[in-house]
């Protein structure tokens, strides 16, 4: 049987359905549905992901060759459905079609679109002859030549420069002292065809392609060609999208909204994707097509009265002035607006989620181009799951499942002061479409938001409207402020997937690239200025303004009490503070899988007391330096201990190779040389002495402590004393000591003899005693392949896969970054290994030594400690693994807590 490649719909048929995204994408797969319930959407076919893959991997003459009758016969298909003729010359009114992509998930703004296709000089006159509207055919055309020289034929502007169609039109706009698109004549559209085709022969040396099949086959292959483009990488990169999956392509039917002041276009969302309010919202343009209302080009209206009347609150118009000249769709098309109400209510109740929606108004009569399931805010993610499982709409389990664990970050995000909100100067003032709090310097261009961002600076990505290709830009700023576009503009929506703050359609502000500032009025701000932006509310600030930590909300606490409900594996956090601690617990933290000694050794005078014991010539003098450090670092411990007062803390003892503690600047040597009584030059020479040429392979972890035993005991004592001393007030405190760096099962327990003797002295010198654990960080390869061994001596497993990844894969973390991009991009590893677990290799290990560890010891209790610890796919590795806990930053919480939640409903469903 041979491999069907393109499916159909229309006339309320299709061949697909929606739980065939994988291989129509989700554009086509959602388009079949809709046809299938009943909803009016143009006929077309979606060519299928596998075309992509195919393409990609064997060129565009294969691909062609192999589609090619298949794509003829979906053409034919769709001219019966909708009385249309492709190319024609007679009689027939001409079959346009639109060339969309498609992927499995959504990718808004990163691939290309081309409407209008099949215009051309012999099209252009039946459609004016057949639709009675000369204007509309001329506009059509326009917009096909500009979208499929820009797309297809790859005209483009240079940095700093306008987009040569758009000039041309700001040329003719002015030439014919003309405020707006829509008050173009016919002849004057007449006359931007001619142009465009100018710069179109111009820019690349080939005429424009007058056969709409030639274009049709562009078009097909340009939107393939969109799936490798560099912004379509980095959207996948940081939504670890998967290349392979490619994109469909859907050819359909077009529909017009710009055939004059009966029709329109627009974007609607069936709850507020900002906030998850259950508020019908969106927006719209008379006599205009899809792409005017994303582009930002033109800001367009509001759907609804009641989102009209507030976005005229917003930019203090009044109600008279708002209803002449800013009316909602509500108001302007009465029964259109019925219809798509209708719709949209029927579509969320049909798909279960909130929609993301496209659609057309032609001469009176609503099309859907578009549903799928809409992007939202952290914010609003929570609210719309818990209304949504309130309503009755979906149960508590997929609530956890549509989370996208890394969003619950944006809810923890800063918050402008009040008071100092309160006292800053408002510049302007645009639509609120993604939340948040933003202060950074002003940065009109992509690259260089990213070459500001490098070396340190935070910045705000300024521009007229953003576009696909300031997608880097967008991603290194703290948040967007552009001059035009609506709530479901690209700046606004790409804005939101990524959890950034954005503020868009602020109309007062005039930019100015080539001077690289913007105005407001009399205001100027220039590069490198600073504003704030306060993307809830669309106001923009003069210079910084103070931040606050933000308030959770009931509806966050309520998604963290059902991730509870279904959570096996609990969540720790990484703490060396009791403030740290006190703050992961407030976010549900189950105690602390790592607290690192050796970051307390840098508090106060206490360095002076460690660089004693390092400098020091023998074992009386190291034990005189340590006795300094003992009250010191059991006060830290007493406090971290408190904070988490009945559950565990996992102590790792001083891992780091002695000399990043040392004085390596001259000054501070002949200070520590006054403190010691010794001379600069002695001081120098110690320091010398511990250099290493690898140090991150060398003296360190367990090795310090079998070498000089003095540090374990000092440190024991500090740990079981302060245990002692909360037990003694009532407390319950809970300590678990952790060896890092063991290699060799001997190793720990040299380490575990030390422990144990300063434990027993410690209870009988102080009359209790205490429940403690001694364990193991597993980060060498050694330790996870003998780790049936190492499980005898050892109560517990931390793997430690900062150090693991390293050693497994011979990278060194530091210095990575010089290849790591390149070998990304290049498909020779998926993500980056420190960011996100690999799995096959670096996994292999963690799962081969939870098992021999398990496999000797029963009762061994198995987490872990790096930075994956708080890494979603990573965490649900760690339950397939049976792993006890993971162990994350304190803001990381939450996010490990669900995606804990959702490993263990996908693993018991498996």
């Amino acid at each position: 049987m041979s491999t069907k490649y393109v499916y159909t719909f229309g006339d309320g048929k299709a061949e697909g359905r929606a739980d065939m995204r994988n291989l129509l994408g989700g554009k086509g797969a959602n388009l079949a549905e809709m046809n299938l319930i009943g909803v009016p959407v143009p006929a077309g076919f979606t060519i299928t992901t596998e075309v992509c893959t195919l393409y990609n991997q064997e060129g565009r003459d294969a691909v062609v060759k192999l589609i090619e009758s298949d794509v003829k016969a979906g053409i034919a298909a769709t001219e019966k459905l909708m009385n249309a003729k492709f190319g024609s010359k007679g009689e027939a009114f001409p079959l346009l079609v639109s060339v969309r992509s498609g992927a499995r998930v959504s990718m808004p703004g990163m691939m290309d679109t081309v409407l209008n296709l099949g215009m051309n000089d012999d099209a252009v006159k039946i459609v004016a002859e057949k639709s009675g509207n000369a204007r509309f055919a001329w506009d059509s055309y326009r917009r096909f030549v500009q979208m499929y020289g820009g797309v297809v034929m790859g005209v483009a502007a240079a940095k700093g420069e306008h987009d040569p169609f758009e000039a041309e039109i700001d040329k003719l706009k002015l030439e014919k002292n003309i405020a707006s698109d829509t008050d173009f004549t016919t002849e004057d559209l007449q006359i931007l065809v001619k142009k465009f085709k100018e710069v179109v022969k111009n820019k690349t040396g080939k005429d424009f392609p007058t056969c709409p099949w030639e274009q049709l086959w562009g078009a097909i292959c340009a939107v393939f060609d969109s799936w490798m483009t560099e912004r379509a990488i980095l959207y996948r990169q940081l939504n670890q999208i998967p290349e392979e999956w490619g994109t469909a392509v859907n050819v359909q039917a077009m529909v017009y909204g710009n055939m004059g002041n009966s029709s329109a276009t627009g974007v609607a969302f069936t709850r507020d994707a900002s906030t998850g309010e259950n508020i019908f919202n969106g927006e719209y343009l008379i006599n205009a097509q899809g792409e005017d209302v994303v582009a930002g080009i033109r800001t367009p209206q509001e759907i609804t009265i009641e989102g009209s009347r507030r976005w005229a609150k917003q930019q203090n118009i009044t109600e008279e002035v708002r209803a002449s000249f800013y009316p909602s769709l509500e108001e302007t098309m009465p029964q259109a607006f019925a219809d798509l109400n209708a719709t949209q209510q029927k579509l969320e109740d049909y798909f279960h989620d909130m929609q993301d929606l496209e659609f057309t108004i032609q001469d009176g009569k609503l099309w859907m181009l578009q549903t799928r399931n809409g992007k939202r805010t952290g914010t609003a993610m929570v609210k719309m799951a818990v209304d949504m499982l309130n309503e009755g709409l979906i149960d508590e389990k997929t609530a956890l499942l549509r989370m996208e664990p890394n969003k619950l970050d944006e809810l923890l995000h800063p918050v402008f002061d009040k008071g100092a909100k309160a006292k800053a100067k408002v510049l302007t003032k645009g639509l609120p479409a993604s939340p948040g709090a933003a202060c950074g310097r002003v940065v009109f261009f992509a690259d260089e938001a990213e070459i500001w961002k490098a070396r340190g600076e935070q910045v705000i990505l300024v521009r007229l409207e953003t576009s696909p290709e300031d997608l880097r830009g967008m991603n290194v700023s703290e948040g967007i402020l552009t001059a035009r576009g609506g709530m479901t503009s690209h700046a606004a929506v790409v804005a939101r997937g990524m959890g950034k703050c954005c503020v868009s359609g602020a109309g007062a502000i005039v930019v100015d690239y080539e001077k690289r500032c913007f105005s407001i009025k009399d205001t100027i701000i220039y590069e490198g200025d600073w504003i704030s932006l306060n993307g809830s509310t669309g106001e923009v600030y003069l210079g910084r303004v103070e931040t606050v930590e933000a308030e959770l909300s009931e509806d966050f606490r309520t998604i963290m009490k059902i991730a509870e409900k279904y959570t096996r594996m609990h969540v720790r956090t990484n703490a060396d503070t009791p403030h740290d601690a006190k703050v992961a617990r407030t976010f549900g933290a189950k105690g602390i899988g790592l607290c690192r000694t050796e970051h307390m050794f840098f508090e106060g005078d206490r360095i002076k007391a460690v660089r004693e014991m390092i400098l020091a010539d023998d074992e009386n003098g190291r034990r005189a330096a340590l006795e300094k450090l003992l009250p010191m670092q059991r006060g830290d411990f007493e406090g971290i201990f408190e904070a988490m007062d009945g559950l565990g803390v996992t102590v790792r003892l001083l891992d780091p190779p002695l000399h990043e503690f040392t004085p390596n600047e001259l000054e501070a040597q002949i200070e520590m040389a006054k403190e010691m009584g010794i001379t600069a030059e002695e001081v120098k020479q110690k320091v010398d002495a511990l250099h290493e040429f690898n140090p991150m392979l060398g003296h360190r972890g367990c090795r310090l402590g079998n070498t000089y035993p003095e540090i374990t005991e000092m440190q024991a004592r500090a740990i079981i004393e302060a245990a002692c001393n909360l037990k003694l007030k009532g407390l319950d405190p809970r300590p678990e000591i952790m060896v890092p760096l063991v290699g060799d099962v001997k190793e720990l327990k040299l380490q575990a003899d030390i422990i144990r003797k300063v434990a027993d002295l410690v209870f009988i010198e102080k009359g209790v005693k205490v429940e403690y654990l001694i364990g193991t960080m597993i980060e060498i390869p050694r330790a996870a392949i003998t780790a049936d061994l190492i499980a005898q001596e050892a109560d517990f497993f931390s793997f430690g896969t900062n150090d693991l990844t390293q050693m497994t894969f011979g990278f060194s973390r530091d210095d990575a970054g010089k290849f790591l991009p390149i070998y990304i991009n290049k498909g020779i590893l998926k993500n980056d290994p420190f960011q996100i677990l690999d799995q096959n290799g670096v996994g292999r290990l963690v799962e081969m030594g939870t098992r021999l560890g398990r496999s000797t010891n029963e009762k061994l209790k198995v987490g872990i400690c790096g930075e994956h610890g708080g890494e979603p796919s990573s965490v649900i590795f760690c339950d397939k693994v049976g792993m006890n806990y993971v162990s994350c930053s304190p803001f990381r919480v939450p996010i490990a807590r669900l995606a804990a939640a959702q490993a263990a409903i996908m693993h018991a469903e498996k």
